[in-house]
């Protein structure tokens, strides 16, 4: 298992390095290019389509590494994870290098990211059929007519929560990338060796990339590329630790923190101001911690030590999750998470800038602390 891991991410990693010149040129040569305006932090027209050669790495690797493996190492569960994760993922990549070049608009992306995670359950049977929900019994099985329908939100919502935060030269590839180091861990503490190798792919393309996509960046990813580190995070988080069709309730939460956050309170953020949900503003977490005065390769650092954070809870609360006490520490676990994220969307004022109902009322018992001090 560790072979192959090693030696997927060292050949990835080398093709990742290999192609994205060749798609960076690819990219000027047919019109595919990001123009600044008043919403994007860049302010010079930038080549996109890098997620094409985060994708033909990803995939050229799997392709070379499969007839390498040994006798009876993928069973069926394997066999049909790569299957709905490459076929799914190709239909991910070719909608996002339509609107890399085109600029498609919002429903038709939905459509199509609905029917990739279609393909993925119906095509090869791939979903989430038990749950570990904390306090309940270990395992509560999952009827079709919940699995499915919540198989399918998962997917399409974490590709869309990274394509959120693809704001930032190397964000999204780094986010995608601690969360996916998170999932290569877990993976081989339970043994899990086919995901074991798919993480460690996928890692070594992204790593591969980032050296033309770090600030300053010589290529952006675009759609083909947040959306298809969206599709195989989602994937890898559902399938990737205790059994191929079990998910923690909490684990894959905590590893697409960063993401997942942004993406919900930039939703409450549009509901408070009474916009349309889908329309784009500048409210996301880069563009509050840009506002306080942090220069761009510290804002991206800050938001890379956050989802390590993340990432770095969900292993340990994947380990502790089988003694007798993990329910409890699965419970302080979120206590503290919701708690600290409350008070860091209130202190960068991610949500509304005026409104800080938590710190407020921090000061307020802070104050009557002091003034029932002073009477004593």
């Amino acid at each position: 298992m560790v072979t192959i891991g090693i030696t997927g991410f060292a050949v990835s990693l080398a093709l990742a390095l290999v192609l994205t010149p060749f798609v960076k040129k690819f990219a000027h040569r047919i019109g595919a290019i990001d123009v600044p305006n008043h919403r994007k932090v860049h302010t010079r027209m930038m080549p996109r389509l890098g997620g094409l050669a985060i994708y033909a790495a990803f995939t050229a690797c799997i392709l070379f590494l499969m007839p390498w493996l040994p006798d009876g190492w993928l069973s069926s569960h394997d066999e049909r994870l790569i299957g709905g994760l490459l076929t799914g993922g190709t239909l991910i990549v070719l909608l996002g290098a339509l609107d890399d070049k085109f600029q498609l608009s919002a429903k038709l992306k939905l459509l199509v990211q609905i029917g990739a995670a279609c393909v993925v359950v119906f095509g090869f049977d791939v979903q989430i059929d038990l749950v570990n929900i904390p306090f309940g019994s270990s395992m509560q099985a999952l009827g079709d007519w919940i699995g499915i329908p919540l198989t399918i939100f998962w997917i399409v919502g974490v590709t869309n929560a990274i394509n959120l935060i693809d704001g930032l030269d190397g964000l999204a590839a780094g986010v995608s990338g601690i969360a996916i180091t998170s999932i290569l861990v877990m993976a081989a503490l339970m043994g899990q060796g086919t995901v074991v190798m798919l993480s460690a792919i996928l890692l070594g393309a992204i790593i591969g990339f980032l050296f033309f996509n770090f600030h300053p960046a010589k290529i952006f990813m675009g759609d083909s590329g947040s959306l298809f580190l969206g599709f195989a995070l989602a994937m890898l988080s559902m399938l990737g630790f205790k059994q191929i069709t079990v998910v923690s309730f909490v684990t894959p939460l905590l590893i697409i923190g960063v993401p997942l956050s942004d993406t919900f309170f930039a939703i409450i953020r549009r509901w408070v101001q009474k916009k349309p949900i889908f329309e784009p503003d500048k409210g996301h977490l880069h563009h509050c911690l840009q506002q306080l005065g942090f220069s761009h390769r510290k804002t991206v650092l800050i938001i890379y030590g956050i989802a390590g954070f993340f990432g770095a809870c969900a292993v340990v609360q994947s380990v502790i999750s089988k003694s007798g006490y993990g329910n409890w520490i699965t419970f302080i676990v979120i206590a503290v998470m919701v708690f600290l994220l409350q008070i860091g969307a209130e202190l960068i004022g991610i949500v509304d800038k005026s409104r800080r109902p938590v710190l407020d009322l921090l000061f307020r018992m802070r104050m009557k602390t002091q003034t029932d001090s002073r009477s004593k």
